[in-house]
Order: C-alpha cells, then structure tokens, then sequence
C-alpha cells in the first residue's frame, strides 16, 4: 500500500482549533448523548466549524464502533462510530482522530458529530 499524502495547514487551507466557550448538547429525540463546556471548534478552510467532544462528556454507552474509515490528509486516519438511539438514521454520525497529525493534535481523544444525524446545540 503507498504511504498517505500528509499535508500541512498553510494559507492555502488553514486549520485552527480553539476552545469554544459555551456549552454544546448533542441531542437525539430527548436523549443526551454529550454535554460539554470544554469542546474544541476546528475550523477547516471555508468548511463550518467542527465542534469536538471530549469523550470523558459522551455517553460513551449510546455509540457502538463500526468498521467504517476515512483518511483526510490534514488530520489522519478517523474512525467511526454509530448512535445507537437514532437506529439507522444514526448510522456512522460520529468520527474521531485517535492518533491525529500535530497540527491538530489537541483534538486527541474527543469525538464530532454529523449535524444531519444528531441536533447540535451550542449555548452560549
């Protein structure tokens, strides 16, 4: 297999990743799966802002690991989880970095959601 392109944030895509200040609950119906006041948004190029959760604000319980990756070349290998509560619908709606590049290393051990399978709500 051919090793992976690695690409560094620069000018042309920048990448920062900052703590956000407020709370964010991620919902399913009337379920919490995560509520934090120590997510980390990550901002990638003209993308919106990814909101990552510590896993230590996650009902860990409601997920359950499946086979599905991605590679980006800006942060590494993400693996994949599903929610549980959300039957089909929640099908791989969560992605986490566990040994992601130095540029966004801070994001080591905390997952994101897919804002179309779960509801996100940041409070300020």
């Amino acid at each position: 297999m051919a090793d992976k392109t690695v690409k560094i944030p620069g000018p042309d895509h920048p990448i920062t990743v900052e703590k956000n200040p407020d709370r964010v609950v991620v919902t399913v119906g009337d379920r919490v799966i995560a509520d934090t006041r120590d997510a980390l948004s990550l901002q990638e190029a003209s993308y919106p802002a990814v909101q990552y959760i510590p896993r230590e604000d996650v009902d860990l319980t409601q997920l359950e690991r499946t086979e599905h990756q991605t590679y980006c070349p800006y942060k590494g290998d993400a693996s994949y989880y599903s929610v549980l509560p959300a039957g089909a619908d929640g099908e791989n709606a969560v992605w986490t970095y566990e040994q992601p590049y130095d540029a966004v290393a801070d994001i080591r051990d905390h997952v994101a959601f897919y804002p179309g399978k779960v509801s996100i709500e940041i409070i300020a």
